[in-house]
């Protein structure tokens, strides 16, 4: 459980986040109050020679939306020298194991606050998100996909799609996916795609499909009895709009618009295929 009355800080590029980041994020959360100390692109290029893949603005978003992360703060040059910023406090900076730095360890040290590793045997496994609680009153509303490779475009149209109510996410199942896509999909197992969505504060619970075809998520529709099933343009597509008709369920079609500033994503894109 949370203590409420530690302040955890880790830092990193958190580039390009995937589960293993957002496990070690879930992982840094128990021991209190999270937050993360960004490095600028900049760092990113000192420390690694490359920029980043993902820029500075669009990472700290992703970040922001993650529910295991409280704050966000930039580091500006300060991770070289392994201090913190006058914004950022700490009584614990938590690293990954293999990631341990002596450095940050002394600065802890001298400041008489811990340094606390995380093994990399706590970060096996995709825990299926715990469902967070829904608000009385409140639309329920279901997104259905793949989700193989999570951007920030997801997040997006998460955040987009959950202010029309209560959003519950159905990850498809592999076999479906590779079914509708073709061999060499999903690249990802349904427990992770699942774990991604779920580590997304705008989403209230994740299920994974149990039926077949574009509707795949019928079982799970059945169960849910949403009142608003929600897609972007590309996935308006396969009987859903009938489907919803059907049922009486609203069907909404959003466009594909990132978050401001940011660049559009696409899954194919990032994937290369």
């Amino acid at each position: 459980m949370r203590n409420a009355l530690q302040s955890v800080i880790v830092s990193g590029a958190f580039d390009n986040l995937r589960s293993q980041q957002i496990r070690f994020l879930e992982e840094a959360a128990k021991l209190g109050e999270l937050t993360v100390l960004l490095w600028d692109d900049e760092e990113v290029r000192r420390f690694t020679g490359m920029l980043p893949k993902f820029p500075l603005a669009e990472r700290r978003y992703f970040l922001n939306a993650v529910r295991y992360v409280g704050r966000v703060v930039e580091s500006h040059g300060l991770a070289n020298a392994n201090t913190l910023p006058s914004s950022a406090c700490a009584e614990i900076w938590a690293d990954v194991e293999g990631a341990a730095n002596s450095a940050r360890q002394r600065f802890a040290a001298e400041n008489k606050f811990a340094y606390h590793v995380i093994r990399a045997i706590e970060l096996q496994g995709f825990p299926a998100p715990a469902a967070l609680p829904c608000e009385p009153g409140r639309k329920k509303v279901v997104v259905t996909g793949s989700f193989d490779w999570f951007h920030s475009g997801h997040v997006r149209f998460f955040e987009e799609v959950s202010g029309y109510g209560d959003l519950t996410v159905v990850v498809g199942h592999d076999a479906n996916i590779r079914l509708l896509k073709g061999e060499g999909h999903p690249l990802l197992s349904q427990q992770e795609r699942r774990y991604l969505v779920g580590s997304i504060k705008f989403v209230k619970q994740t299920l994974i499909s149990s039926g077949d075809g574009w509707l795949d998520a019928d079982p799970e529709l059945q169960w849910l009895k949403p009142d608003i099933y929600a897609v972007n343009e590309d996935g308006d597509t396969g009987g859903k709009r009938e489907y919803c008709e059907q049922r009486g369920i609203e069907y909404l079609v959003l466009k594909r618009l990132p978050a401001d500033g940011l660049p559009k994503r696409s899954s194919t894109d990032l994937r290369g295929f």
